[in-house]
């Protein structure tokens, strides 16, 4: 592995956007810092805007079935499905890097959260009890996480073909934790979670079809991408940084993804994430960025991630850097004709494009058509349907 020093890029100083513990910030160490241990995380929050361009409430009503047998849960696999917020926390993955065995400490609080995953196991997970609309924060721990560098052990490896496994193509130490059954080998501490935590960024449609942003935090966004996926067609636009506002018309569908992921990958390099970091992250997430329908891809600030996920590592390392995407999913009138057009027809395979914003989707739809009762009595059957698979695998058209 390269030397740890020639691989860390500087970051810049941090204002603050909320309220962060003190603990939470990346430290500034200079390199006579006795430490060198490093510390690397990436991530993804999901949102789907509601009417006004904030972040909804919503429900995916389809359970953990994208993450492989080994990985624990907040009760059982079914779980998260129910369980509302503003916020999907997905594959936020820790890594760790460190030129001589190591054990630590990590500690991650959750802003008005819930921790439903984890791999390996966990020292504590809190809260033991969750109840419908929690206003308490959730955490996760792990008290002795032991780093070997220059190891090879054994992964999990489960379903071969899941892309949870991609996040393992790094440079980063081996971590290994002791559970009830014996010592848990990975590459990573991994962990996802619900929240009811706000997103610092909103988008709305305009009566012309443009896409309107606006940053609700004090902290500059410091990238955008707006993406349109129709019909296996693929458009993007690159927004920049987001101070403030801007208005975005709709890309052209004349897009590649190797392109876009270049752009993207370029923006979480310039975070300060590794090159193979970056890879990893995309590979992990690319083709959910592609499903059918409209969204943004945007890069939180760094107070923005610390204010939801406040992090203590111990020893403290001499750097730590977090690079968080977030994922807002904007319900469009392509989005809803399409959606219309296929409970109409039953066509279940179109339905299952958008599986698990159908929730937020008909209930955008039904905000829109209160001056028409006969089109919210059809959409609320609609919506009646799709809660009577609620947390149900296979769906009918996997069957």
């Amino acid at each position: 592995m390269p030397g740890i020093g020639l691989r860390l890029l500087a970051a810049g100083a941090l204002a603050v956007w909320l309220a962060i513990p003190s603990l939470s910030r990346s430290p500034v160490v200079e390199r006579s810092s006795p430490s060198d241990l490093t510390v690397h995380e990436w991530g993804t929050f999901t949102s789907v805007a509601g009417p006004g361009g904030q972040a909804m409430e919503w429900l995916p009503l389809t359970g953990s079935t994208d993450l492989p047998a080994f990985v624990e849960h907040f009760r059982d696999a079914q779980f998260k499905c129910g369980l509302g917020g503003t916020v999907r926390m997905e594959t936020p993955v820790m890594y760790f890097y460190s030129p001589r065995e190591a054990t630590v400490s990590v500690k991650v609080s959750f802003a008005k959260g819930t921790i439903t995953e984890w791999y390996p196991h966990a020292s504590a997970v809190e809260p033991a009890v969750v109840r419908p609309q929690q206003a308490t924060d959730g955490s996760i721990r792990w008290d002795e996480v032991r780093l070997l560098p220059g190891s090879h052990p054994g992964f999990p490896v489960g379903d071969r073909d899941n892309h949870y496994f991609a996040a393992r193509n790094t440079a980063a130490t081996p971590v290994r934790v002791k559970a009830r059954r014996g010592d848990q080998d990975e590459k990573f501490l991994f962990y996802r979670g619900v929240s009811s935590a706000p997103m610092p960024i909103a988008a709305r449609l305009t009566a012309a079809g443009q896409v309107s942003l606006e940053n609700l935090g004090t902290e500059e966004i410091p990238g955008v991408i707006l993406i349109e996926s129709r019909g296996g067609k693929l458009g993007y636009r690159l927004a920049g940084a987001l101070r403030d506002r801007a208005l975005l018309d709709p890309p052209p569908p004349t897009s590649s993804a190797d392109s876009m992921f270049r752009n993207l990958e370029g923006m979480l390099v310039a975070r300060g994430l590794y090159v193979d970091e970056a890879r990893a992250m995309i590979a992990t997430w690319r083709n959910s960025w592609f499903e059918e329908g409209s969204r943004l891809l945007y890069i939180l600030p760094a107070p923005a991630v610390n204010a939801v996920l406040p992090l203590s590592v111990s020893p403290l390392p001499a750097s730590t850097v977090r690079v968080f995407v977030g994922r807002l999913e904007l319900v469009t009138p392509a989005t809803e004709a399409a959606v219309g057009q296929a409970f109409a027809e039953h066509d279940q395979r179109a339905l299952d494009q958008y599986r698990r914003f159908l929730e937020p989707i008909l209930r955008s739809m039904m905000a829109g058509a209160k001056a028409d009762p006969a089109r919210m009595q059809a959409l609320q059957a609609d919506l009646n349907s799709v809660y009577s698979y609620a947390c149900r695998w296979p769906w009918p058209g996997d069957r």
